[in-house]
């Protein structure tokens, strides 16, 4: 039976959602009434605690969230802020929490609601206890090595089922598709939806770490794949690129390129507080695509292109059964984080590896300098990201080292193979 003489469990979200949120939220209101808490949802995140608001929340019972454990989306709904950025918002965050008797804290977010979650467990000076679930579809998180984040794989399953469709209609129709996938930070989602889908090339961000990253280079990249396959009968293809390469390009390789006042008819252009353009507003998919046509006249190369962001799509898919399983494993793990003796000794991010409860503490994984996580990047020595390169269809070393295969793909752009070499060649 619920008491909240012990003190509240309260759960909150934060972030972007991401299949499996509700299979947390279930798991752990299920667990604490077994336990005897109380618990209770906050609605919209720490949006309204921020303010000391404490209307938005909500009573749960194990059986009002029980359905939702394999439904997609967030019965408490989801919010950016941050309360961590301001401490008058923290105070008013902990002085919400004290009036709800909230003595224990499960937050389900990214890097910020980490941080967050942290802080909350730092200012209170041991009132609450606070346990942070991770989520992020991108998958770049710090966790355990071969540990996803919960919501990758399932934004994964669905991706890949939208990437052969296209991959199919590229197939049928003879075209080619440039989706954009999430992932600004690193490429585990792009990687995991190309290779599943046999996509023909898979770009991103970690391959162009130390590198010059130019809108004509990714341009004449894609264009190299689209002349081999040319060559191997194939006018079709499907290219998946990550979104963090528009950021490998940067600001000012933009607008070398293209221009600051055209930018303004690929989004709407605004600079961040420190005067930075914010990247993401931008049209990705559609300027790679028109870039892509842009060079391709100039090699009497043509292609009918069709531009397709991927993301959106995937956060509030429902979880296929390996998320709906790994969420109930980690929200049955906060809980049992949370009335262990550890964490009154020290808040953590709930892992779970090879079956056993792993709390990671927060001053272990969160960096004070950036009050983020370090970014797990895709490894580029793996046999993951090895197979994945040796299966796409791009240009290589050999091509040019071979005279008779360089003669065939200059003859396919109309070029020279001097002119095929000094424009391609530098890219591999």
């Amino acid at each position: 039976m619920a008491d909240s003489s012990r003190g509240r469990l309260a759960i909150v979200v934060g972030g972007g959602p991401a299949p499996g949120i509700n299979g947390v939220i279930s798991a752990v209101t299920i667990e604490a009434v077994h336990r005897g808490l109380e618990v209770v949802g906050i609605r919209q995140g720490f949006s309204q605690l921020v303010t000391g608001d404490t209307s938005k929340m909500v009573l749960l019972s194990a059986a009002e969230v029980g359905p939702w454990y394999n439904r997609g989306g967030s019965i408490l709904g989801t919010s950016r802020v941050n309360p961590a950025k301001d401490p008058a918002h923290m105070q008013n965050v902990l002085d919400a929490f004290d009036k709800l008797n909230v003595r224990y804290l499960v937050t389900i977010g990214g890097d910020d609601t980490a941080f967050s979650g942290s802080q909350v467990y730092e200012r209170a000076k041991g009132k609450i206890k606070v346990a942070h679930v991770p989520k992020t579809i991108d998958n770049d998180l710090p966790l355990p090595p071969g540990i996803p984040t919960f919501g990758f794989e399932t934004a994964r399953h669905y991706g890949v089922q939208l990437a052969r469709a296209l991959h199919e209609d590229a197939r049928t129709t003879g075209r080619w598709y440039i989706v954009v996938s999430m992932g600004r930070a690193a490429g585990h989602l792009a990687l995991g939806i190309g290779k599943a889908a046999a996509a023909t090339l898979t770009l991103i961000r970690e391959e162009f770490r130390g590198k010059k990253l130019t809108l004509d280079g990714l341009a004449d990249i894609i264009i190299g794949s689209m002349v081999k396959r040319k060559v191997e009968g194939k006018r079709y293809g499907l290219v998946i690129l990550a979104e963090g390469l528009i950021e490998a390009i940067g600001e000012q390789g933009l607008i070398e390129a293209v221009g600051e006042n055209e930018l303004r008819q690929y989004g709407k252009i605004e600079r961040d507080p420190h005067g930075h353009l914010r990247l993401g507003e931008i049209e990705f998919g559609r300027m790679v695509r028109e870039w892509v046509s842009r060079r391709m006249e100039t090699i009497d190369l043509k292609s009918v292109m069709i531009d397709k962001d991927l993301g959106y799509e995937l956060r509030c898919a429902d979880p296929i059964p390996f998320d709906a399983e790994y969420t109930r494993d980690l929200g049955y793990g906060a809980v049992k984080f949370l009335l262990s003796p550890e964490a009154a000794e020290y808040g953590a991010i709930v892992s779970v590896v090879g079956g056993r409860l792993m709390p990671l503490r927060f001053q272990d994984m969160i960096v004070p300098a950036t009050k983020r996580m370090q970014t797990r990047d895709v490894d580029l020595n793996s046999v993951t990201y090895e197979c994945g390169r040796q299966y796409m269809t791009r240009l290589e070393k050999e091509d040019f080292a071979s005279a008779d295969k360089l003669a065939l793909l200059s003859a396919a752009a109309k070029m020279t193979p001097d002119q095929f070499r000094a424009r391609f060649e530098p890219l591999i």
